[in-house]
């Protein structure tokens, strides 16, 4: 039998969600919980993995089981077991010709930056404190140069291993949500640390460091080392993987 789970979790005190030699992981932590309920060595797949510190809405994984579970009942045993930040959200039986990462259509982001002269005890966790204006609108404007198929070279993470940098953006826009700036941006797939290396450039183009124009030619450049700083990791959400 093959199942899905939809997890939440907050990643602050996680090497990320791949097992790692030392350290502990999402994966790993999921993985344990699942041996040990179902008395049996159980791997899990992932619709993508998230780096150290990042936090998920709506990830999505999938195991298998050689008997039939009693999802309401085995949902609760995982949440009863697993530490409190990581939750099962919702757990289907789905076909076992169905993966993960490679069924999805596309993935979610949301980056959120708290744009306040002062810090916050309660959204440190989840966000990147910026004290100074951000002008929302040039932001906005250059997100928007990133929707379509593009080389995203200059986003990239240096210690990127795909076979290609394109990538296809159907949503990428910057809101202001009350004392936070929102980045969010819809993609079938990213490079490894895309969003967080967009999302420095893109506080560039709101401190005034560059124009809309200028952020255009750091896109077309395809060179990572004219872009923005590697923005933190924790004001990084995975929101929801769409089928």
């Amino acid at each position: 039998m093959h199942y899905k789970l939809l997890l939440e979790y907050d990643g602050t005190n996680y090497h990320g969600w791949q097992i790692q030699p030392t350290g502990a992981t999402v994966q790993g932590t999921l993985e344990a919980v699942l041996s040990r309920i179902l008395n049996t060595p159980v791997r899990v797949r992932v619709a993508g993995r998230t780096d150290a510190g990042v936090h998920a809405l709506g990830q999505v994984a999938t195991f298998q089981a050689t008997t039939p579970l009693n999802l309401v009942r085995f949902q609760h045993s995982l949440n009863s077991v697993l530490p409190s930040d990581i939750v099962i959200r919702a757990i289907s039986e789905v076909a076992d010709t169905f993966h993960p990462r490679y069924d999805a259509h596309s993935r979610t982001y949301q980056y959120r930056i708290w744009n306040q002269p002062s810090p916050s005890a309660m959204h440190v966790r989840y966000s990147w404190h910026i004290p100074y204006p951000l002008d929302q609108e040039a932001m906005n404007a250059a997100a928007a140069l990133l929707i379509g198929q593009h080389d995203f070279s200059s986003f990239q993470g240096a210690d990127s291993v795909e076979r290609t940098p394109w990538r296809t953006v159907m949503h990428s826009a910057v809101c202001r949500e009350r004392d936070f700036l929102v980045y969010t941006v819809e993609a079938r797939s990213f490079l490894r640390h895309m969003v967080r290396n967009i999302v420095g450039t893109l506080v560039d183009v709101g401190r005034g460091a560059l124009s809309v124009d200028e952020f255009s030619t750091v896109f077309a450049a395809r060179n990572r080392s004219r872009a923005g700083l590697n923005a933190p990791p924790q004001g990084l959400f995975l929101v929801t993987v769409r089928y």
